[in-house]
This record gives C-alpha cells, sequence and structure tokens, in this order.
C-alpha cells in the first residue's frame, strides 16, 4: 500500500453518510485485520441504500466496477460509510462508496479505508429489470 496514512478531520461533503458499523473480533483474518471480504459485504449494503431510495424499490447488485482497499481495518474502528449516486441509466445506477476509519486511539481524525465503485439494477416482483428515474438536475 503506497498510500499515506494521513489523517483528516474532514469528510465528505458531497456524499451522504449511509452506515456507521465498528468491526468486532470475530470479523478477523489470520492477519489480526478486518477480513476484506467483511468489509466488502459492508460496503455492498452502505451502497445499495441511495438506489433502493432512488428507485423506489428492489436493486440488486450487478457489478462491482472499482474496489480499492487503502489501508487496513482494525477491530474497534468506527467505520463511516459515505455514498454517492454518481449515474442513473434506465434501469441502473452506479454509486461511489468511501470509507472512513475513526481509530479508537485517535478519536476525531479520519482515515480513509477503502473506496468502491458499485452498479446495481432495479428490479420488480418477478426479478426483471424496472425503469428508473432520471437523476435531478
Amino acid at each position: 500500500m503506497n498510500t499515506p496514512r494521513t489523517a483528516s478531520n474532514e469528510l465528505p461533503q458531497d456524499k451522504e453518510l449511509v452506515l456507521r458499523v465498528v468491526p468486532m473480533p470475530a470479523d478477523c483474518n489470520a492477519n489480526g485485520d478486518i477480513f476484506g471480504g467483511w468489509v466488502m459485504s459492508q460496503v455492498d449494503l452502505g451502497g445499495s441504500v441511495l438506489p433502493l431510495r432512488h428507485s423506489r424499490g428492489r436493486t440488486v447488485t450487478v457489478a462491482v466496477n472499482e474496489f480499492i482497499f487503502k489501508q487496513p481495518v482494525r477491530v474497534g474502528d468506527i467505520l463511516s460509510f459515505y455514498a454517492k449516486l454518481v449515474r442513473v441509466g434506465t434501469t441502473s445506477m452506479t454509486v461511489q462508496v468511501e470509507v472512513f476509519a475513526e481509530r479508537l486511539s485517535k478519536q476525531g481524525q479520519f482515515f480513509k479505508v477503502t473506496e468502491a465503485t458499485l452498479t446495481y439494477v432495479a428490479i420488480d416482483d418477478e426479478g426483471h429489470p424496472r425503469t428508473v428515474p432520471p437523476l435531478p438536475v
């Protein structure tokens, strides 16, 4: 990881807080860090909030377009997930998610630990794609 491990007191102003969670010891990998798959599942949960709201109904994840682990996540970190709907097609919606960790020892300082871009599709009760409204201008 070549990303500098700098803390900031700033959180994204252009994204919405969609999830906050604290990882526990059961979520650790063999190295003692939080398992990447656990982080990915939380990103998917948080990332789905805005498409669910925008489409006013069921959505499914169809693609993880990009997923970058910038820093390890530790047990007890307070993770804050910020999302923004960046593209809306006929049935699909693309969301950017940024994850920030507030370390127990450094309260009030935030480290970006993960960023991802995911695509969701709105579906009807039979699981078929359905049209979604355009993004407001």
